[in-house]
């Protein structure tokens, strides 16, 4: 497989992981766009939200736990979350990851 989210979690590219557990890692984004940018990125090669299935619905009710944790973890206790579905909607790797995004004030969006 092409994905370069499947080749970090396999340690086949190098990255700056601040965590990990048997279903997801979070790593910092190359190209932040605020001074905390982290990838949430569920481990399994899922492409988008519409790809989940029942199994993979029961791993996601730790996500909000995960990133809760992280944020205590690395002092910031606002930021912004952004999951991107599909290329229409700028998901750039068709891997499901959540966008961590803090370390300034953001703007609004839409």
């Amino acid at each position: 497989m092409d994905c370069v989210f499947c080749k970090i979690i396999n340690n086949e590219i190098p990255s700056e992981k601040l965590y990990e557990d048997e279903d997801f890692i979070i790593i910092k984004d190359i190209n932040p766009v605020a001074p905390v940018h982290l990838l949430l990125i569920y481990k399994k090669h899922v492409p988008t939200i519409n790809d989940l299935c029942e199994d993979d619905r029961r791993r996601f009710w730790k996500v909000f736990e995960i990133i809760k944790n992280i944020s205590q973890k690395l002092g910031f206790d606002e930021y912004r979350l952004v999951v991107n579905n599909g290329a229409s909607a700028g998901q750039e790797i068709p891997h499901i990851h959540f966008h961590i995004i803090s370390g300034r004030k953001l703007g609004k969006i839409g």
